[in-house]
C-alpha cells in the first residue's frame, strides 16, 4: 500500500489552490525550496508523479488530482475526529475565531456573542475584520473557524473544502435626503430615482449590487459619487448630494436621513457563514452558528 502523508498532501492541496510553488509557500509559512522536497518526497512514497513542468512553473498531473480527489474525503474525515475530540476533552468550552465582513460584525457577531454570553459563556468567540477574500483565505489555513460574507462572495457549493450555511437575505433600504421630494412618497420605485447621482463604490461586490439592482428596475445608475464606507455614503446622502441604496443592517440612523423600502423591488443581499466541510460538528462552531441564526432571524424579522 502507498505511504499517505497528511502533511504532505495538505501542501499539495494548497498548491492546487494557490498555483504556484511560491505562494504555496507564502500561504503555509515555508520555503519555495521546502515544499518542493516535501512534493518530491510526496510522489516518491505515493509511486506516481504529481508535478509535472509549464513554462516557469509547474502544473498538476492527472495523477494528483486523483489523489486530491481522495484526499478531501480524509480532509473532512480528519475535521469531524477533531470535532468529536473537542466534545470529549471540552463539552461546550472553547473558542471560535470568525473572520467576519465590517458591516456584519456589529450587526450579528457582537450580538452572538451576547446570546453566547447569557446561554454557553464557555464558548469564547475571537472577532477578525475581514472581507471576503482574505476571509476565506483564513479559513482554509485554518488561521479562523467560521467565515461570514456575502452569498455572492463566498466559495461555490461545489468547493469541497467548506460548508456553506444561509443566514440573512438583508434587505437594501434607498437612502434619501430628507427633505427629498420622494422622501415621503407613498410608494417608492427605485425607477423613480433614475435620474438621481447615485453614491456607491467605483468597484467590488457593492459597485456590482448597487448596479445590477438598479438595471434589473430598467436603468442604470448614474454614479454622482464614489464611496465604500456606510458612514461616508450616509453623510454624502444627508448633504443632499445624491441617493443610495444601503443594506439594513448597516444603516445607522442620522437626522437628514430617510430610509426608504423600495416598494417593488425589494431588493436584498444574502449573508453566509462557511466552515470548513466536517467542522460544523464542532460543539463550540455550532453554537456560534446556533447564536448567529438566532440573531439573523431577529434581524429578518
Amino acid at each position: 500500500m502507498a505511504e499517505w502523508d497528511i502533511r504532505k498532501l495538505l501542501i499539495l492541496r494548497t498548491l492546487r489552490e494557490r498555483g504556484t510553488v511560491t505562494a504555496t509557500a507564502e500561504a503555509l509559512r515555508m520555503t519555495p525550496s521546502a515544499v518542493s522536497q516535501q512534493l518530491t518526497n510526496l510522489a516518491r512514497q505515493l509511486g506516481v508523479p504529481l508535478l509535472e513542468a509549464r513554462g516557469r512553473g509547474v502544473r498538476l498531473t492527472d495523477a494528483a488530482r486523483l489523489v486530491l480527489r481522495h484526499a478531501e474525503a480524509v480532509f473532512e474525515q480528519l475535521e469531524r475526529a477533531d470535532a468529536e475530540l473537542g466534545a470529549y476533552l471540552h463539552g461546550e468550552a472553547g473558542e471560535v475565531r470568525v473572520g467576519a465582513f465590517s458591516t456584519a460584525v456589529p450587526a450579528l457577531v457582537v450580538p452572538a456573542v451576547r446570546v453566547l454570553r447569557a446561554g454557553h459563556p464557555g464558548v469564547r468567540v475571537q472577532v477578525r475584520e475581514a472581507e471576503a477574500g482574505e476571509a476565506y483565505e483564513l479559513l482554509g489555513s485554518g488561521e479562523v473557524d467560521l467565515a461570514l460574507s456575502l452569498a455572492a462572495q463566498a466559495p461555490s457549493a461545489a468547493d469541497a473544502r467548506f460548508t456553506r450555511v444561509t443566514l440573512l437575505a438583508d434587505p437594501l433600504d434607498v437612502a434619501l435626503p430628507r427633505d427629498h421630494p420622494l422622501a415621503a412618497a407613498e410608494r417608492l420605485r427605485l425607477a423613480d430615482l433614475a435620474a438621481e447621482p447615485w453614491i456607491f463604490g467605483g468597484s467590488g461586490p457593492w459597485s456590482d449590487i448597487t448596479r445590477g439592482v438598479c438595471e434589473a428596475a430598467g436603468f442604470t445608475p448614474h454614479q454622482g459619487h464614489s464611496a465604500t464606507g456606510w458612514t461616508a455614503i450616509l453623510a454624502m446622502v444627508e448633504a443632499e448630494m445624491g441617493v443610495a441604496l444601503v443594506p439594513r443592517m448597516a444603516a445607522v440612523p442620522r437626522d437628514g436621513v430617510a430610509m426608504r423600502e423600495a416598494a417593488t423591488e425589494r431588493p436584498v443581499r444574502h449573508v453566509v457563514a462557511a466552515v470548513r466541510r466536517g467542522a460544523q460538528d464542532a460543539p463550540a462552531v455550532g453554537r456560534v452558528l446556533d447564536a448567529l441564526r438566532e440573531v439573523a432571524a431577529g434581524l429578518g424579522s
